[in-house]
């Protein structure tokens, strides 16, 4: 992954799993959460997910719900702490850009 934690972009892929893990998810939830939040512009496949929430995971950004003993459930993954310092300063460094873009080109663009 290409996401650099001291002050770097997020791609656009990790900061979309971290917003959708601020509520317990599993894999499939996450894609579905990430397909239906941008009208179906961002599409992932298993295998991107399953390895970006991986990278997550030995980050300490994300983190597997502890399973609760119910059978046959599916693994959960919830934002830690550190993961949820990251998507507040990706959050920051987007309004920022907004912010300049603004004042540069007007708010009449679309």
């Amino acid at each position: 992954m290409r996401d650099n934690a001291k002050g770097g972009a997020l791609t656009e892929v990790t900061f979309y799993i971290l917003l959708s893990l601020f509520t317990p998810r599993h894999g499939y939830a996450v894609m579905q959460f990430i397909e239906e939040t941008t009208g179906g512009r961002l599409s992932l496949g298993a295998g991107t997910l399953y390895g970006a929430l991986n990278t997550l995971e030995e980050k300490g950004w994300i983190a597997v719900v502890p399973d609760t003993g119910r059978a046959g459930r599916k693994k959960e993954y919830l934002v830690t702490g550190q993961g949820r310092e990251i998507a507040a300063k990706e959050l920051k460094r987007l309004q920022e850009l907004t912010q300049t873009a603004v004042k540069i080109m007007g708010e009449t663009y679309e």
